[in-house]
């Protein structure tokens, strides 16, 4: 890396705010426009560039730590990846209601947007925080967290596991038990225990 007029190089001479700009770009096109300081943090990119692209009209500051690139189109799913980027925790997952709704497997509507992180000593505590994003603490097994539409989401049998838990709606919760095991998402023996446990049973 070289300098120059104030500005830095690459070794290759490749303006280095070109080059952070092309690498979070590529992430931003897999993540609906959005990148986060924790995204620059696994590239090496020191998070203040954020800030200054930012600053120069490059991309536009969402939340703390959260930034979208405005030329990239907007979608209804922004939001949703938008919330799992503000925990700037690797692990989080969409889950519980709002995965049943992306999953399309009941009637759920839910109002809220519910995302799940692993359990730490303190929860997190933002200035600012999201409306209608509400935080679970579940440490979650790898395989029971999957992507939906790019969006790392917990699997079908994990979504409904914590509905069950959370105590929503119990119909609900049964049309998505029945919708899942008619799609092959979950089999007999999951769908007869999720069953028996929102009955009030045992695992």
């Amino acid at each position: 890396m070289r300098a120059w007029n104030g500005q830095l190089f690459t070794r290759s001479g490749k303006l280095l705010s070109v080059t952070i700009r092309g690498e979070l770009w590529d992430v931003a096109v897999e993540q609906y426009g959005y990148v986060s300081d924790l995204n620059a943090e696994q590239l090496g990119i020191p998070m203040v560039e954020l800030g200054k692209l930012a600053a120069r009209g490059k991309l536009r500051r969402v939340w703390q730590g959260v930034y979208r690139f405005p030329e990239l189109p907007v979608s209804a799913n922004d939001q949703l990846m938008e919330y799992v980027l503000w925990t700037r925790d690797p692990r989080a997952a969409l889950s519980h209601d709002t995965a049943l709704d992306a999953y399309e497997l009941s009637d759920i509507n839910p109002a809220d947007v519910h995302v799940t992180i692993p359990k730490r000593a303190k929860k997190l505590r933002r200035r600012v925080v999201p409306p209608a994003l509400i935080i679970h603490y579940q440490d979650l097994d790898p395989e029971q967290i999957d992507w939906w539409e790019q969006i790392p989401t917990v699997t079908v049998p994990t979504a409904i596991d914590q509905c069950i838990a959370s105590q929503v709606r119990a119909d609900l919760v049964l049309q998505a038990i029945d919708t899942a095991r008619r799609q092959g998402r979950i089999d007999e023996a999951t769908a007869e225990r999720q069953q028996r446990e929102l009955r009030g049973g045992t695992r």
